[in-house]
């Protein structure tokens, strides 16, 4: 992969684990997940307050799985395996990193994982 081609995507990725630190600083430090059952004057708030708070920590949730991605592919760039198919060693297309930057499998190989995880489903 070229080095031009691995900046961009180190950039990208840089900005975005920025973007999600933010986040998570942002709730943490806002009142947004401390609210008072006194303040909510019927069971219909403080119920709608719970989902919202639910659903945030769901969402945190996952951009944190994100966030470990994130630092194992800047890892792998350090360690010049970025763009590498963990599962077959052939390079990942650039295509499919410019849609997922921390995608750790080639095509092939993940489409192939996918059947594998759908004939266990079924």
């Amino acid at each position: 992969m070229k080095k031009k081609d691995i900046d961009k995507f180190k950039k990208i990725l840089t900005e975005r684990r920025k973007a999600i630190v933010d986040a998570a600083q942002s709730t943490r430090e806002s009142d947004v997940m401390m609210v008072e059952q006194a303040d909510l004057p019927d069971e219909v708030d403080l119920a709608s307050t719970e989902t919202g708070q639910a659903l945030n920590l769901r969402l945190r949730d996952r951009e944190l799985v994100l966030l470990k991605k994130i630092d194992k592919t800047l890892k792998k760039m350090e360690d010049g395996e970025f763009g590498i198919c963990e599962r077959c060693g052939e390079e990942i297309g650039v295509k499919r990193l410019d849609a997922r930057p921390v995608a750790e499998l080639c095509i092939r190989c993940k489409e192939e994982l996918e059947k594998l995880e759908k004939g266990f489903a079924e």
